[in-house]
């Protein structure tokens, strides 16, 4: 089983690149981050002609999840339990399903914005949302996954050069407690193996060449229960799909199970 999470960057621009991917790879669920689109705008039908179910958490706004599944949907629930929300709004930036043997959350973690922003409390707070919500998928003996864009560096070495990062979200020690404290709940980084370089990058910004320059980071997370890491055969960062025209800055995280 073939299982990838990939923030497009907004699905209608990222669309014959999307669909030509999952052709090509074989991908058996794709869970999706900023979709950027309405649950309406979302290209189901284009999806539906290539054998994919699709399940979608959006409003249009620059968020929005969805799960992408050849292997089925079910027991879908879209929204984050305990959500805090931010301003008083709930965002769209978590859905779950279970997918054929394995159940499943995309997550689109809020960015923080700046250590001393109210966006950066409330990444805090959806962080501990999260781990409620999933503390007893993770014990359960069903190969469970949360998989997304976490905005966080787990350690210095998922950044090319922490010294630049000093004082700014995505690498401080609360926002890498909070990490911590989700594996705590029974789930293990499933750390892929780059393509290219040494490091497994996800991300790298549009600017100042940092994608040939491989100024990246590792933001895109693939956290599993036991069951799901001990069934996991290979790991890697699809790099080749942030190469090119029309890419979007994270490149896809795929991980393969034998189950």
């Amino acid at each position: 089983m073939r299982i990838a999470t990939w923030n497009v960057n907004s699905i209608t621009a990222r669309l014959p690149r999307l669909l030509a991917w999952l052709e090509s790879t074989g991908t058996d669920v794709l869970c999706v981050q900023e979709t950027k689109t309405t649950a309406e705008g979302f290209p189901a039908a284009e999806l539906s002609e290539l054998g994919y179910e699709s399940a979608v958490h959006a409003t249009g706004r620059w968020n929005g999840v969805a799960l992408i599944s050849r292997v089925g949907l079910e027991d879908v629930v879209k929204g984050l339990p305990g959500d805090p929300g931010y301003d008083g709004v709930e965002e769209p930036r978590a859905i779950s399903a279970t997918c054929g043997p394995v159940r499943l959350w995309s997550v689109y973690v809020p960015n923080g914005r700046e250590v001393d922003h109210a966006h950066y409390a409330y990444k805090l707070q959806w962080f501990e949302a999260l781990k409620a919500a999933v503390a007893g998928d993770a014990k359960g003996s069903r190969p469970f996954a949360v998989l997304g864009d976490y905005n966080v560096a787990p350690t210095d070495d998922d950044v090319w050069d922490p010294s630049l990062f000093v004082g700014a979200t995505h690498v401080t020690p609360a926002e890498r407690a909070a990490l911590a404290d989700l594996r705590g709940t029974g789930l293990s980084d499933i750390v892929p193996r780059p393509l290219k370089y040494d490091h497994p990058y996800t991300y790298w910004d549009y600017r100042q060449l940092c994608f040939p320059k491989n100024k990246g980071m590792r933001i895109d997370l693939v956290y599993g229960n036991d069951p799901f890491a001990k069934a996991v055969t290979d790991s890697y960062v699809d790099r080749e799909e942030r190469k090119g025209k029309g890419a979007s800055d994270h490149a896809p995280v795929v991980v393969d199970l034998e189950l």
